[in-house]
């Protein structure tokens, strides 16, 4: 590459970093993880709509990595008027345990724009293991430790912490399997290669049915509304375990105020919309607009609540 390609090249980049800012009229939902995944899916299913309530054009964009830990860290960093936000989940909170070196707090690092929503997660095994309850596994699994697999969509993705806390207060030795996405963890399952995939509601509704795979226990501390057929994995086997997710938006630390109220009262808008919440409903997701007041205090909470999640599992990556 000459002189002037170089140029050509470093000019594209500089004007592709600032697109945001040169142009009002966009904003970019990122997403942490591949295509495919929980937080892909739902961004996608109302990015357009929020769009139209913003005024704005919304594009979603996908940078994995790193237990989601990649684009998360490219939001904190965006200028806090580029327009970019981060769709986050639980793996968000347990970033700022799980790593030993994170290159932000994922506190103070953002500001907390819009709560979307909370899903309960399902422990799905391949119907050859001879368990049909959560307690049926744990016991498959002592009598043979370390000779099953377990997939997720990546180390510090909330499909890893919610398994590895599995492990650890079951006191069973199941292999994990990092993957990108948790479409591919949950066909790591169907292949046979992987044993189990703890999955948001969101990845098991559409095999709720299906023969491939067998949903054996849901993370909530109650029945799950979307599967009400599936006991607890407290019920069912294992005593004092829960897990579930919210869903929202957070926007980089200093993100001006007025920004940050012309996204929530958008997002509290279309939680009104039948279409959305008809395409929640279908993503076993259960709506809740809160202000960002109250977000932040969510945030604050659960914050502690994975921190303990993160030491009861054992799990750390350095």
């Amino acid at each position: 590459m000459d002189r002037r390609e170089l140029m050509t090249a470093g000019l594209a980049l500089v004007a592709g970093n600032a697109l945001a800012q040169a142009n009002p009229k966009l904003a970019r939902i990122v997403v942490p993880f591949a295509p495919g995944g929980v937080q892909d899916i739902l961004a996608r299913s109302m990015s357009t709509e929020l769009g139209v309530a913003l005024g704005q054009t919304v594009i979603v964009e996908n940078r994995p990595g790193a237990g989601g830990t990649v684009g998360t860290g490219f939001v904190a960093k965006s200028p806090p008027d580029s327009g970019a936000m981060v769709l986050a989940a639980a793996s968000h909170n347990i970033a700022g345990s799980l790593y030993t070196k994170l290159s932000y707090d994922p506190q103070k690092d953002f500001a907390p724009m819009a709560h979307i929503g909370t899903a309960d997660y399902v422990l799905m095994i391949h119907p050859d293991v001879p368990a049909k309850t959560a307690g049926e596994f744990i016991r498959h699994a002592k009598a043979n430790p370390g000779k099953m697999n377990y997939a997720t969509a990546g180390v510090g993705s909330a499909t890893h912490l919610s398994m590895a806390y599995f492990n650890g207060l079951a006191g069973i030795d199941v292999v994990h399997v990092p993957l990108k996405a948790t479409g591919e963890a949950i066909n790591e399952v169907i292949s046979g290669r992987a044993q189990a995939v703890i999955a948001a509601s969101i990845g098991a509704l559409a095999f709720a049915k299906d023969s491939r795979i067998r949903l054996v226990g849901v993370t909530s501390p109650k029945r799950s509304k979307y599967l009400p057929d599936v006991p607890t994995i407290a019920e069912s086997g294992l005593p004092g375990y829960q897990f579930n997710s919210w869903f929202g938006l957070l926007g980089p630390a200093g993100t001006p105020a007025a920004d940050v109220s012309r996204v929530n009262t958008a997002m509290a808008r279309l939680l009104k919309d039948p279409v959305i919440l008809e395409r929640l409903d279908k993503q076993g997701i259960e709506p809740l607009a809160m202000s960002n007041t109250d977000f932040a205090k969510l945030l604050a909470t659960d914050y502690e609540r994975m921190a303990q999640v993160v030491k009861a599992s054992g799990a750390k990556v350095e």
